[in-house]
């Protein structure tokens, strides 16, 4: 079985952060192949400007297009999309604009990250306390496209607390429901 994970990074969440790092990790030792997307020339500050947001986001898009375009998807049999934060709105868009029955872990998705959920399986966590994203309008999203959705009490957007025990916790707690939706 010849199988594929793609990691769509966020804005100053990249490879080597604990949860794209982790994923990473375990998609490689079920025999996944990693693709790291990179972005660069993002505009500066977006949080809460959704101008500046969509402009990022057209970027990393269009970035991703180029670093996939020789890649052959129908010769995997699996394909896995993890994101983060604006990596989700990019993986689920590309998933979607390319037909890709490509399975999906995002982590802290924001609202625009639903406009692109595919029929394929997907799994969400996000922290109850993440600045980035309206948390009931997550979890609207989340129940309308019937994706499992995996909160954490004063989490931000990076899924911590500022308590190392309990961010340890939770980062073992998302990465043993990453393992088992890998498979």
């Amino acid at each position: 079985m010849k199988r594929l994970a793609i990691v769509f990074p966020g804005i100053g969440y990249h490879k080597d952060k604990p949860l794209l790092y982790y994923s990473t990790k375990l998609a490689l030792a079920k025999g996944y192949e990693i693709i790291h997307i990179e972005y660069h020339d993002l505009p500066a500050k977006v949080k809460g400007d959704a101008v500046m947001m969509k402009k990022a986001a057209e970027i990393a898009c269009e970035q991703t297009e180029q670093q996939l375009k020789d890649i052959p998807f129908d010769e995997y049999d699996d394909i896995l999309m993890i994101g983060k934060s604006i990596g989700t709105v990019v993986g689920a868009k590309f998933a979607s604009d390319h037909a890709l029955q490509a399975r999906q872990l995002w982590y802290t998705p924001v609202e625009a990250t639903f406009l692109f959920a595919t029929e394929a399986p997907i799994i969400a966590f996000i922290g109850e306390s993440d600045p980035w994203s309206d948390l009931s309008k997550v979890r609207s999203e989340a129940a309308v496209h019937k994706i499992p959705l995996y909160t954490y009490p004063a989490a931000n957007h990076s899924l911590e607390t500022g308590d190392a025990l309990t961010d340890i916790a939770t980062l073992k707690d998302v990465m043993e429901r990453t393992e088992r939706f890998i498979g």
